[in-house]
Parts: C-alpha cells; structure tokens; sequence
C-alpha cells in the first residue's frame, strides 16, 4: 500500500535503524533504499534487512528520490532521511495518515527541533515576498515528506539542499492538497557555517527558478531579496567572527602513526617504486604526480581500508574538542590525498581538509592527479615556494578572513617546515627532522595528543 524510499549515502550507523523503524507501519509493503554510491558497509546491511537497494544513477539526494520514485509500485510514497536515529515508531503512519484518508494529496513533516537561520532568514522571507499566498509552514526545508507518486512523477527534482523546498513549490504550483504534520522530535546533524552559507544559496535560488512566471520579479521585489541576502550574509560572519583563531594538523605521522602512501605501498606491493621515485624526482609536484600513478585501479574502498588499518594517534578526539571549545577552527593540510583527509575529517569532526586531489573514475583511481591551486603561489601567499603548504595556509586565513597571528600549526616532517614558521604557534610533533624543531615553538616526542593538549590548555591553568 505504501513506498518508502530513503536515499542513502555511507550511512551503514543508522540506515539499519531507520529500516526496522519504517517496517513497523503495517502499510509499508515496499521500502526502497536508493543507494548514491557508498563505499562503506551500507547496502550490505540494506540486505541483512531484507530491502530492496537501486543504484542513484547519478550523485545527488535529487536523482535518488527521483530514482526511487520511478522504481515504487504503490501510489504513496513516503520519503525518510537514512541518517536520524530519533524517528518516533510510528513516524511512517504520520506522515501518510492524512493521505490514507484522502484528506491530502501531498504532506510535509516539522518537528521539535528549532528551526535553523536558513529557514528563518533565507527561506520564509523569500517564500513571503514571491508567493503572497504560500501557506506558512513551520519548517519548509524537512525532507520528511509523502504523497502520491502521480504528483511526484509530474515534478523536478532539484539538486543541492534546494530539493526538499524545490519539492514543495512544485506541490503548491500544481495545487494539490498539502498538509503539515508533526513528527515529534528529531535531531539530525548539525551545518558547518560553510556549508550553511552554501545551503542558503542553494534555497534562496531554487525559490527564485521556481518564481520566475509566477509576475512578482520587479524592482521592489528585487530590494527586498537583496536585504534578505544581506542579512543572512550578516548572520554567518557573525558566527565566524566567534570563531577567531585556526589550528592546522598535517596528516602522516601526526595525525595517524604512519604514512599512508607507504602503508598503501606495503599493501598493493609498490615500495620500490615509491623508493625510485622519492630517490630521482625532486621537484614535488612531478613527484606527487608519479606517485599518483601508482595507485592507478585501486578502488575507494581499497584506500580508505588501508586508511583505517594505520592507527589514529591517542587523543586526537579530544584535541579537536578542546581546540574547537576554545575558538579553533581546525583543519588538515596534507601533500597526500583528499579521499584520505576528507575521511579523517569526518571521523575526527574537523572543519575543512586540504590535499591534493585524486582522481576516480567508477570509484577506481585513474592515476591522475590534481594539484589544488591554494598549494601554489597566488596574491595571498606568504613564501616563494613554488609548492608549499603554507600557501594553503594563506588560502584558508583568507577564506575564514583570519590573520595570521591567530593561526597555529602542528606537523612532523620537512614539508612541514615553512608552515610551522609561518604559523604563530608552530609545534614540531615527534618529528625526526632536527629542521622542524628548530624553528617550532614547542617539541614534542611522545606520540600522543595529550602533550599537545597539557601544553595549549594547562600550561595556564
């Protein structure tokens, strides 16, 4: 009787969770887990619980619920996120009740959790302005949502964080019936400041597209667009300006307790090579692009598992929780790869990564590899280098408009050495470069973050 679709993207903790949720409506005969490629353990466990898993057939949360919609054989489709552990059990029966009952023909969720600045400041003054008669719905951006699939068959599926209120203007412009439920409460993660200020301009302009023939574009219309624009700009550098100092950790033998191109060269048995390259290239970039060809045909997931098997150094949780507790924003430079820092990111809740840029083709590494501009000289840059990591440092300063007074860097090796001069706070971390400690502030040689955290936060207590 009902379709859930829950698009899902390396999200093996929860999906589990939301699967035997939504199994405990007895109208639920098909759930659909539309898969956006994920490289963990995901749609195994989408099996273990005996659902059905599609392939998205291009990346995006969009694509994915239009690909469910094409596949679902019943006429009501419930859409759930894969990644909130906070569902009530009868989450399923709220959502499609007033369609059962053919009170509804489209439904939307809100729920106890405050509605965050891109709805109050972005979203609902747009909505106000370019559609006079919208309803005033509590939470225009939830992405909990049912209706019936000869509705959603009809409608565009926007890409970015613009799809769930893309979603909603498209029912509103078709005037099918639409009801706001409650769903209790939810808690799902929280936005980085970047990437709110990346959703509000995703929102504000699937608002604007799905306006464009509804008469309301004139120069006043215009004026006030642009306040709403000024004053979300407002709210986010508000937030930024709380966050006034940046901490810089490299990644090999300081964040992890080993380097992960000779971890990989271990594992896929290409260390003589990687030894000749390091023995005959001097010039970094055409060393970093030969060791890229290396990896070539080497899948994601073959990479991140050799990631995973080096160990993370002690502490390194809580260094980020305590440097972020004190105004930090904390990030990782590295010369390695990006599909690597990017999953230390994740895990150890970082706010950016640096690194160069491996490139995949069908999640298998082509050998190619791109340099980043921000490792290059440009108008900000602080050395001469033609390489260097401290021109990512000035890239980031400028990025988050902090100065360089305010910076710190923790490293270990040679490449190491620029930035940690460069930075105010430099801390050379069980490095065996006698280079790097010389010019660093602080050495350590105990291979545990709880050095650096007695150093930072103790020292003065």
């Amino acid at each position: 009787m009902i379709t859930v679709i829950i698009p899902a993207l390396n999200e093996e903790k929860t999906i589990g969770f939301v699967i035997e949720t939504t199994k405990k409506s007895a109208n639920v005969t098909e759930i659909i887990v539309v898969d956006d490629k994920s490289e963990d353990r995901t749609i195994e466990i989408v099996k273990k619980h005996g659902c059905k898993v599609i392939t998205s057939t291009k990346l995006g949360k969009g694509t994915s619920m239009k690909d469910g919609v094409m596949v679902a054989k019943n006429e009501i489709i419930a859409f759930l996120d894969a990644d909130i552990t906070t569902y009530t059990e009868n989450i399923i029966d709220l959502l499609t009740l007033p369609i059962v009952e053919n009170k509804a023909d489209f439904v939307k969720s809100y729920f106890t959790r405050q509605a965050g600045r891109v709805t109050e400041l972005v979203a609902k003054p747009l909505l106000s302005i370019l559609y006079p008669e919208f309803p005033v719905f509590k939470q225009p951006l939830s992405g909990m949502i049912a209706g019936k699939k000869e509705h959603f068959s009809k409608i565009d599926f926007e890409e970015g964080y613009g799809v769930d209120i893309g979603i909603l203007l498209d029912m509103f412009q078709m005037k099918v019936r639409i009801e706001e439920v409650n769903i209790g409460h939810i808690e799902n993660r929280m936005q980085s400041v970047e990437a709110l200020g990346q959703m509000s301009r995703q929102v504000a302009s699937v608002i604007l597209k799905k306006s464009k023939n509804m008469g309301f574009q004139d120069l006043k219309t215009y004026e006030h667009i642009q306040v709403i624009r000024e004053q979300m700009d407002f709210a986010l550098s508000e937030n930024l300006r709380k966050l006034k100092k940046i901490a810089i950790l490299d990644m090999d033998n300081t964040i992890t307790r080993g380097s992960f191109i000779r971890t990989a060269a271990i594992a896929f048995d290409f260390t003589e090579q990687l030894q000749e390259i390091g023995r005959t290239q001097t010039n970094p970039i055409l060393r970093t692009k030969q060791i890229a060809k290396l990896l070539r045909g080497k899948s994601l997931k073959e990479l991140l598992d050799v990631a995973d098997s080096i160990k993370i150094t002690p502490n390194a949780l809580t260094l980020v929780e305590n440097l972020k507790q004190s105004g930090y924003i904390v990030g990782i430079i590295s010369d390695s790869y990006d599909c690597i820092t990017n999953h230390l990111k994740n895990k150890l809740g970082v706010d950016f990564s640096l690194a160069n840029e491996l490139e995949f083709s069908r999640s298998h590494a082509t050998g190619e590899v791109k340099i980043p501009s921000f490792f290059l000289p440009h108008q900000h840059s602080i050395c001469k280098h033609d390489y260097c990591k401290s021109h990512a440092l000035a890239h980031i300063c400028e990025h988050y408009d902090i100065s360089l007074t305010d910076t710190m860097m923790i490293g270990d090796g040679e490449n190491d050495i620029c930035l940690t001069n460069k930075a105010s706070v430099g801390i050379s971390f069980c490095s065996t470069d006698k280079r790097l400690d010389r010019v660093a502030d602080y050495v350590i040689k105990r291979p545990d973050f709880q050095e650096v955290i007695n150093y930072l936060f103790k020292k003065n207590a």
